[in-house]
């Protein structure tokens, strides 16, 4: 085996082993979001404006307060043991990326950011389990 051959071969092996980690973390599952009890939750904004409550079953739903309503696609982008990223995209009406802080099982702290319906949109929340649905 040449020296050059050598080189490529352990620099792809290189590349492949970073991407290991990447890819372990980018796994839906596993996330905080399989932490958060089921319930009604509700959602305040910064300065204590409410933006709702919902009946959390799917936590994903957590990841869309611009487009909860929405059938919308989503890709887990970052996790760790008190934080999640999820990038999603809703055909016709816009998409943005979120990052959900784990507090507890009934208290995160969402950051959400994109687009909706052609219009920049910006959300920062708490959202709170307040009881039963």
């Amino acid at each position: 085996m040449s020296m050059i051959h050598s080189c490529r071969v352990a620099a792809i092996l290189s590349l492949a082993l970073l991407a290991v980690p990447a890819f372990t973390q980018a796994r839906p599952g596993g996330n905080v979001l399989d932490r958060l009890e089921s319930g009604l939750w509700e959602l305040r904004g910064t300065g204590g404006a409410g933006l709702g409550s919902i009946c959390l079953g799917d936590r994903y739903i957590l990841t869309q307060p611009k487009h909860r309503a929405a059938a919308c696609a989503r890709d887990v982008v970052a996790s760790d043991p008190r934080s999640v990223t999820v990038r999603y995209s809703c055909p016709g009406i816009g998409f943005g990326r979120t990052m959900i802080r784990f507090e507890t099982p009934r208290l995160v702290q969402i950051d959400s950011q994109g687009v909706d319906r052609g219009a920049p949109f910006a959300v920062r929340a708490e959202a709170r389990r307040t009881g039963g649905c």
